[in-house]
């Protein structure tokens, strides 16, 4: 079987629940370290699938990937090689396809409730909740791209996720999360921390408080998209 490609955008934010799922199925992958230089690849058929991990750059920076990023994703997803986004890569999806990626009203850093808003997406991709609490750390937005189906909102971010031809997901939200991830993210993140929890940014100590359980019903629900996700790989 041809391998997923995982890209990765900074060191510290790693495949996490995505790599340790694929390694769990016997399924390969090959981690394309964007952030060590590695040059984005011209063929998507190589691929069985392409997931896409989150980043503390913006979409809009001038930086050399991003272009032929977003060329390579549209021709992943016009191929109907099977694509899936976390945060960051959930804006360079909706940025390839031609929405709009902007400063967010209002940032997200914690736990906090996204609903799934179709009712397909609820019983194929999400076992079947209508909410769960995901974990944010974002500062951008996207609008919805053309031909997606919004599946996942919030009030603070109506546009959580999308789904486009029932093969390809973008997550602003982060389903990946292990406990190495969030540990890491709050110590390297510390200066854009609250000290004090507001409505949409929680400080370190309530990110960290009952993290077992948090993750544990967070890990179901990053299997349940998984899973479908990979029905959808090419071989």
């Amino acid at each position: 079987m041809r391998p997923v490609a995982i890209f990765r955008y900074s060191a510290t934010e790693g495949p996490g629940r995505f790599g340790e799922w694929l390694s769990e199925q016997g399924i390969p992958i090959e981690i394309i370290a964007i952030d060590d230089g590695a040059a984005v690849p011209r063929d998507p058929g190589a691929y069985a699938g392409i997931g896409m991990m989150g980043g503390p750059m913006s979409v809009y920076d001038p930086l050399p990937w991003v272009a032929p990023m977003c060329s390579f994703l549209r021709d992943a997803i016009g191929d109907g090689v099977p694509v899936i986004g976390h945060c960051l890569g959930a804006q360079l999806m909706a940025k390839a396809l031609g929405a709009r990626v902007a400063r967010a009203p209002t940032a997200e850093i914690g736990w906090f409730h996204v609903d799934v808003c179709d009712r397909g997406a609820r019983r194929e991709w999400f076992g079947g909740l209508p909410r769960f609490a995901a974990f944010q750390w974002h500062f951008d937005t996207f609008d919805l791209p053309p031909m997606a189906t919004r599946v996942l909102t919030n009030t603070a971010t109506p546009e959580q996720g999308f789904i486009i031809d029932d093969r390809h997901i973008g997550l602003q939200c982060h389903v990946e999360m292990t406990r190495e991830l969030v540990e890491t993210w709050c110590r390297t993140g510390t200066a854009e921390l609250p000290v004090r929890s507001t409505a949409h940014l929680q400080n370190a100590a309530d990110i960290l408080a009952d993290l077992p359980a948090r993750l544990d019903a967070l890990r179901a629900v990053a299997d349940s998209v998984y899973t479908r996700w990979a029905q959808g790989l090419t071989r």
